[in-house]
């Protein structure tokens, strides 16, 4: 009788463990998706060319990895293009770019925070691509970049939350020559809104 009730408090023991590592493991590799909008400095562009202060669209995707729960790293990928405003000469620009960044999340130290409400800071270094089109398109620009970014997530379940996410990328760009590289091109900033889900790809493939 003492065997079973050993066995029996062993084996709850080991399903617990189990459970709560699965559960634990769902945020160690995620996947990310967002869609948005951009707003780039004016600053960045030669006269006269003045951009739309909100553009449409951006988009980033990410792969996730934390290595503590609450410390981990994301490579992601954007892209953006913004156009001209009214009273500028036509043209657009597509903004790529890619960063390796830190990962913070908050959630634990935030303790006012709602239930099922997070809080992730991101931070790192990139690479940033122009590419003008049109009549512009020669003019292409490279550079390196510097973003930083805060995602507010609420949790659907075990493995998707839903997020919005502002950041900021400063461009480290040097100046172009506004006859022969600038028309049309960009060497600014640019802040970028975009909402979208996160999504688990390791730990526990039955969660609700």
């Amino acid at each position: 009788m003492k065997f079973k009730s050993n066995y029996y408090c062993f084996l709850t023991l080991i399903l617990m463990s189990t459970l709560c590592f699965s559960q634990e493991d769902t945020s160690k590799w995620k996947a990310l998706i967002s869609f948005g909008l951009n707003s780039p400095s004016q600053d960045g562009l030669i006269q006269p060319f003045e951009a739309n202060s909100i553009n449409f669209p951006s988009i980033n995707l990410g792969i996730q990895h934390m290595f503590k729960p609450q410390l981990g790293a994301k490579l992601d990928f954007g892209y953006n293009r913004f156009t001209n405003a009214n009273n500028s000469p036509d043209f657009k620009v597509n903004y790529t770019r890619i960063n390796a960044q830190l990962v913070y999340d908050t959630t634990r130290d935030l303790s006012f925070l709602p239930l099922g409400i997070g809080m992730v800071l991101h931070a790192g270094p990139g690479y940033t691509m122009i590419k003008p089109l049109d009549i512009y398109r020669e003019n292409k620009n490279s550079y390196l970049n510097v973003m930083a970014g805060l995602e507010l997530h609420y949790t659907m379940s075990k493995t998707v939350s839903l997020f919005v996410d502002g950041s900021y990328i400063m461009g480290f760009a040097g100046d172009f020559d506004p006859i022969t590289d600038g028309a049309g091109s960009f060497n600014g900033n640019m802040l970028t809104l975009t909402f979208g889900a996160s999504i688990s790809l390791s730990g526990c493939r039955t969660c609700n």
